[in-house]
């Protein structure tokens, strides 16, 4: 399998939403709140792993590891489908992306 890109990624996420659209909410931005707090609760579950299991155990354990990258990838699907609602564009998420990064390297001299 390969590396995906965010296009590829929000690209799987409509994908996805056309198979659920009768039982999920529609990408418009008064639900872009209810995929963050779920984005949020996803990132409590990674936590979970962390505090339950340990850093060594992501590490080392397959099974654990594996938990664990699941959880993280549910975080990116409910951000992706955050920045559909607020119809962000891979580019502009990508270029607002490299703006931050570049900001961050000279931050904290």
């Amino acid at each position: 399998m390969s590396d995906i890109s965010i296009s590829d990624m929000m690209r799987m996420q409509k994908a996805l939403y056309e198979v659920n659209k009768d039982r999920w909410s529609p990408h418009e931005a008064k639900f872009g709140r209810d995929s963050i707090l779920w984005m949020i609760d996803e990132i409590g579950e990674a936590i979970a792993i962390i505090k339950k299991q340990g850093d060594e155990r992501i590490m080392n354990d397959p099974e654990v590891r594996a938990h664990f990258v699941e959880e993280m990838t549910d975080v990116m699907m409910y951000l992706h489908d955050a920045l559909l609602c607020y119809n962000v564009s891979a580019q502009e998420f990508s270029d607002a992306y490299i703006q931050k990064h570049e900001r961050n390297l000279t931050r904290w001299r």
